[in-house]
Formats: structure tokens, C-alpha cells, sequence
């Protein structure tokens, strides 16, 4: 029994332990504290206070109005400890005789958490009239070792403080002498206050006191079978008491066994104290463990429902985050890259990996086809004059989808703070307050001012997609290469006039890049043509004859591409507003969402489960 009782000990004060840790986090989401829950009450008034040392077994004397619970109390004991008459004195707060080996005023303190501790002076104690929840407490001249003896409260007074009184004095108690008459036995009041205590497996210890021990014997066990069936309580013992008002005043009332079930033939004992200190102290106690500890991790109302809870505040954090997500927020119409943007840094990948030789002769003839083709593009810009810088309309168009993000963001903070929960709405209130939106709309496009239209981060998303793509078709890598080779070797054949017509080759290709592809030979054209139809076809345009599979292969490699500067443009934006707008709220609700994956949370459902299985 000891090794099981230290393995309790031990996996209780880890449960103890991992709650402190989640408290603060649970409290953070808005989940009512653990303090006052009832199973809490019991975890850090009955469990925890009582893993100190040797078990002490708490006996209480508990009962309903003007039954004699103090004259029994002080037969119990030995000595007059409570004050006890016919005119039913009223006890008011509690009282407790301890051997000496327990009076240490500290331990006391850990066993009755919620009593304010009083040394006893006299047996009139007990009677004062006070809102403060006392404990008068002395040591038992004959006591048995580590057996706390306890006078209680009527469990069945008009007084509610006398309920409360009951309530934690059941909750603390290790066994209960049930104090019944023929007129208490069925009361509500009782059966409730026992019914919760069968319910939390307490022994009970049964004493039908003022009986006639020849007219009430075939009543006795009718009154114990009606007691036990309404509370669903077992009795370890069952003991009947005469109703002898001499005996009484002279403390030397005889107790009679009569069994569980009350069957048994009256017996006399040489007295109740003696045998209640002869019980298996470790075995009571592990079985008041089991009993207070089945409330303390019961799956709906105790740490299990604490858990949940913690679990839907969660949830409701994490439903947050998820509509607060300004990557989510974010997803809007993000204008196209201008094709030209792609072509130059296809080019200058290209050019790269060129051989010297061949780079020296490619930039020669590109400089010198852009000489002899400017009365063309000339010719060209005049018949277009009023046609938009691509770039700037880029700027225009973006800006047009950061505002519509932006409003977007605003409308569901707006939207959250109107549903979401109270620890939420504050938050959001805050974030909304003042010119917040006008203000946000002139910080996010002074950013976007200073933003690059193409920045080296993504130049380089570009070439390591290109490097890939070579990685991946080395044999169209080199029939490219062979390509521009030759067409480095044919330049100085090349014409004016195929430069030209080579211009219109490469508007076929890539649209609004024309002008700027018209210094371009037809050799050139034709390889880079072939080069862009290549990558984003994996070789497509190698075997096309045709301009139309080169449009459409350099087309795919075109929308991949955009579709990465969208998503990066995008991912800008969120950072920018999970910085600027929602600083650490995001943070809060995210790490909210994720309090069950938490070591905390997770130390506390392995220290239950281990618990169970130790049950």
C-alpha cells in the first residue's frame, strides 16, 4: 500500500503541477480560472494537502439538527470538546481534536484550506456566531495516532454558511460517521449531503443514535437499507446507540454493533474511537484518493471539462487567426509582369551562360542592330504616342489591388469585432479606433512607393527556376547552345532588312516587348524564341515548326513566372500588414490556436491519462 500511495502522490502533484503551467495561458484565452471549480476545491484542499508525510485519517462526525452529533462527538473523543444539551446548542463551526504527534498548526492549515485555524479555549467555541469559516482546534487527550477527530455543523440548518461549512468539511474528510435518528434518516437535506458523499466514494460509518434497543430493532435495518438505496451509499459499519440522557450527560452512552446491513444481533464494542483507529489508514486513504481524484479528472466536469474548455477558446482564437490571416486576406486580382521584364531576364540568363566569344559577338550586334532599327521604332512610337509605360501601369494597377486587399482586411476586423469573443473584441475595437483606416491606406502606399517593381530576390526566383529548367532537359540545353552558336557565327551575313523583319518576328513572340526587341537579328530572335518556347515547354518548341507552339510554350513560361511575382507581391503585403496593422495580435491569436499542441496542455492530459491507468 505505501508504494501505491507514493505513486499516487506522485502522479497527483504532477497533475497539480502542469495545471499551474496552463493557467496563465488558459486565462490569457478568456477561460474561466480553475479557482472555485468544485474539483479544483478538491484537488488543493482534499489531495494535495494530504501528500505530506504520513497519511492523517480525518474522521468527521456529521449529521442533521439536534440528533446529539456533539454528545457522540464527546464520547468519541473522551473529553468534553463540544458544548451539547437538550436545547440543541448549534454548533457553528467546526472542531478538531489531533494526537500530538499532528499538532503542528501548518499541517492543519494544508488539511482545512478555506478555515481560518483557532486554538480551542473552551467547548463554547464552536457556538460563536461568525461570517469567517473557523476551525477550533486542540490536541485529544485520547486520540489514536494520526486519526483527526472533527465536530461539525448541522448539514441540514436554514443557515446557508452552514452549508458551505458542511461542504468542505465533507470534501476534506477521510471517513464519515453519518449521525442518524428514526425522524433524520430519510431527510432531503441529509440524503444530498451523503449522496454526493457516496458519490465521491467516502466510507461511511453509520450510528443510529436514540434508539430503543428492544421496540426499534426490527426498524433499524428498514431505516439503514431505506438510507443506503436513497443515497447509494455502502456502510463499512453500522453501530446503535440508546436513548439514555443520564448516560449521556455522563459521557458513557454504550455503542452496539449491529453489521452493514444493521442485521447483526446488538453487540456491544469497548468503543468506537478504539476501532476507528484500528482501520487500514493507507488503504482509506488511497480509497478517498480514488474517490476525490474521480471528480478531480472526470472527463465533463473536471479537468476534462476544464480541458475542453481551454479547447474552445482555442478554437475560437484559431477561427480568428484564420480570418484575421492577411496572406488569406490578400487574395486579390494581382496584375500581370509585363512581359518585356521577363524576356530581359530570360535574356540576361541566357547571356550568362554564354560562352565569351559568343557574348562579345551577341553584344556587338544587338548594339548595332539597335542603331540601325531606330528609325523603325521611331517611325513606330510616333503611330502610338499615347501608349502607357508598361512599368507604370504595373505601379497603377497594383496600387489599385493593395487598396481593395487593405479595405478587405478593415472589413473583417470591422466584421470580428462585432461576433468575436471578449477577450477578442477589445483588441479589435483598438485597431479600428480613430482615422485608423485612412491612416493605414497612406502607409501602405507611401510602402509600396519605395517598393522595387523587380527586386534581386526575385531576379533570383527567376534563374533558379531557369537553372532548373536546364538541370532537367540537358539535351535541349544543348541544342540551343548549338543554335546560338551558329547564329553568333552568321551575324556578320545578317542583313538591315532581316533585323527588321526580325522585329516582327519578335513581336509575334512577346507583344509589348516588340520595341524593345527590334535591335535583335533574325538569328537572334529565332535561338532566344527558342530558348523561351524551350524552358517552358520542356523541349516543345524544339520540334515546333511553327510561331504559334512558340507563343504558346513561351506563354506557359511567361504565367508561371507572373504567377510567382503575384505570389510574392502578395506575401509583401501581408507582412507589411501583419507588421504595421495587426502587430502582435496575429502572434497572440496564432499561439491562442495552438495552446492544445502546447507542452502545458499536453503535460496535463498525459498526467490525467497516467492517473486513469494507475486507477
Amino acid at each position: 500500500m505505501t508504494t501505491d500511495f507514493a505513486t499516487w502522490a506522485q502522479g497527483i502533484r504532477r497533475l497539480a503541477g502542469a495545471l499551474d503551467a496552463l493557467g496563465p495561458i488558459a486565462a490569457g484565452l478568456g477561460v474561466e480560472p480553475m479557482a472555485g471549480r468544485d474539483w479544483h476545491e478538491l484537488l488543493v484542499r482534499k489531495l494535495l494537502p494530504q501528500l505530506e508525510g504520513r497519511p492523517l485519517l480525518v474522521v468527521a462526525v456529521v449529521g442533521g439538527t439536534n440528533i446529539g452529533k456533539s454528545v457522540l462527538f464527546n464520547h468519541l473523543t473522551g473529553e468534553e470538546a463540544s458544548a451539547a444539551s437538550p436545547l440543541a446548542a448549534g454548533t457553528r463551526h467546526p472542531v478538531c481534536l489531533v494526537p500530538r504527534d499532528a499538532a503542528e498548526p501548518e499541517v492543519l492549515a494544508r488539511l482545512f484550506e478555506g478555515f481560518a485555524l483557532r486554538p480551542w479555549r473552551s467547548a463554547d467555541d464552536p457556538l460563536e456566531d461568525s461570517p469567517e469559516h473557523r476551525l477550533f482546534w486542540r490536541v485529544g487527550k485520547n486520540v489514536p495516532e494520526r486519526l483527526l477527530l472533527l465536530d461539525t455543523p448541522d448539514i441540514d440548518s436554514d443557515a446557508q454558511v452552514n452549508w458551505q461549512r458542511a461542504r468542505v468539511i465533507r470534501q476534506v474528510a477521510d471517513v464519515l460517521v453519518a449521525v442518524l435518528t428514526q425522524q433524520k434518516y430519510n431527510d432531503a437535506a441529509v440524503k444530498r449531503f451523503f449522496r454526493e458523499a457516496a458519490r465521491a466514494d467516502k466510507p461511511i460509518v453509520v450510528v443510529f443514535n436514540q434508539c430503543d434497543l428492544t421496540a426499534d430493532r426490527p426498524f433499524w435495518p428498514q431505516w439503514l437499507a431505506t438510507f443506503a438505496s436513497e443515497t447509494d451509499a455502502r456502510p463499512e459499519l453500522a453501530y446503535v446507540v440508546p436513548l439514555d440522557r443520564r448516560a449521556a450527560d455522563e459521557e458513557r452512552l454504550p455503542f452496539f454493533r449491529v453489521g452493514p446491513d444493521g442485521r447483526l444481533p446488538p453487540e456491544p464494542t469497548d468503543g468506537l474511537r478504539d476501532e476507528l483507529g484500528s482501520l487500514a489508514f493507507d488503504a482509506i486513504k488511497i480509497r478517498t484518493l480514488r474517490g476525490a481524484l474521480a471528480q478531480v479528472i472526470d472527463p465533463r466536469d473536471g479537468v476534462g471539462g476544464y480541458l475542453a474548455a481551454v479547447r474552445a477558446a482555442s478554437d475560437q482564437f484559431a477561427a480568428a487567426a484564420r480570418a484575421l490571416s492577411a496572406t488569406e486576406m490578400v487574395r486579390v486580382q494581382w496584375p500581370t509582369l509585363p512581359a518585356a521584364v521577363l524576356v530581359d531576364e530570360i535574356r540576361a540568363w541566357w547571356d550568362a551562360g554564354r560562352a565569351e566569344w559568343s557574348r562579345k559577338i551577341h553584344g556587338f550586334y544587338r548594339r548595332l542592330g539597335q542603331g540601325v532599327t531606330w528609325p523603325v521604332r521611331a517611325a513606330m512610337a510616333g503611330l502610338a504616342p499615347d501608349r502607357p509605360d508598361p512599368i507604370a501601369s504595373l505601379r497603377r494597377q497594383e496600387r489599385a489591388a493593395i487598396v481593395l486587399a487593405v479595405e478587405k482586411v478593415l472589413d473583417e476586423l470591422d466584421r470580428l469585432s462585432q461576433v468575436g469573443n471578449e477577450t477578442l473584441r477589445p483588441r479589435l475595437l483598438t485597431l479600428l479606433s480613430g482615422d485608423a483606416r485612412q491612416t493605414l491606406l497612406a502607409k501602405v502606399e507611401l510602402a509600396h512607393e519605395s517598393l522595387a517593381t523587380v527586386d534581386d530576390d526575385y531576379r533570383a526566383v527567376v534563374r533558379a527556376e531557369l537553372d532548373a529548367w536546364r538541370e532537367a532537359n540537358p539535351r535541349a540545353v544543348r541544342f540551343l547552345q548549338s543554335l546560338d552558336h551558329a547564329a553568333a557565327l552568321a551575324r556578320p551575313a545578317i542583313t538591315v532588312g532581316l533585323a527588321v523583319s526580325g522585329w516582327v518576328v519578335a513581336g509575334d513572340l512577346v507583344g509589348q516587348a516588340a520595341v524593345q526587341a527590334a535591335g535583335h537579328t533574325v538569328s537572334e530572335l529565332a535561338a532566344e524564341a527558342a530558348i523561351a518556347g524551350g524552358i517552358a515547354g520542356g523541349g516543345e518548341a524544339l520540334v515546333s515548326t511553327t510561331s504559334e507552339g512558340v507563343r504558346q510554350a513561351a506563354g506557359r513560361l511567361f504565367s508561371r513566372l507572373q504567377s510567382r511575382y503575384a505570389q510574392r507581391r502578395a506575401q509583401w503585403l501581408a507582412a507589411w500588414l501583419e507588421g504595421e496593422l495587426l502587430g502582435n495580435l496575429l502572434a497572440e491569436l496564432r499561439a491562442g490556436a495552438e495552446t492544445p499542441q502546447s507542452e502545458a496542455f499536453q503535460a496535463v492530459e498525459a498526467a490525467v491519462e497516467a492517473l486513469r491507468r494507475h486507477d
